[in-house]
């Protein structure tokens, strides 16, 4: 098995969770997401976010809205919505208890 493909697939399970987070912050055109996402190891690309900035959109977490731009054609900034914040703090509580599992086995390992 590589070692690789384990990461990805570990990242790909936390970036709906990474992308709530990185908009509880303020709201964000999609190049701020992806950006900040890089610096933080968990790369995605335009490919990856798009879908996955319209899915949350279509579930009620997310909402959007057109921005004049200075450098081109107005962009789109995505924020949460009540409901989104609803459920980034529901899947705080999951990550934590995750991470406290994960710790506990860890551990008990050595």
């Amino acid at each position: 098995m590589y070692i690789e493909n384990t990461k990805a697939q570990m990242r790909k399970g936390i970036l709906e969770y990474c992308i709530l987070l990185v908009l509880s912050g303020s709201s964000c055109y999609a190049s701020d997401i992806i950006r900040e996402l890089k610096q933080v190891k968990v790369i995605v690309v335009e490919g990856t976010l798009y879908p996955l900035l319209t899915r949350l959109k279509n579930a009620g977490l997310l909402s959007y809205r057109w921005e004049e731009s200075q450098q081109g054609p107005p962009r789109k900034y995505y924020e949460l919505t009540d409901e989104g914040k609803k459920y980034l703090k529901e899947l705080d509580t999951s990550w934590m208890e995750l991470v406290e599992s994960v710790n506990l086995i860890r551990k008990n390992m050595k």
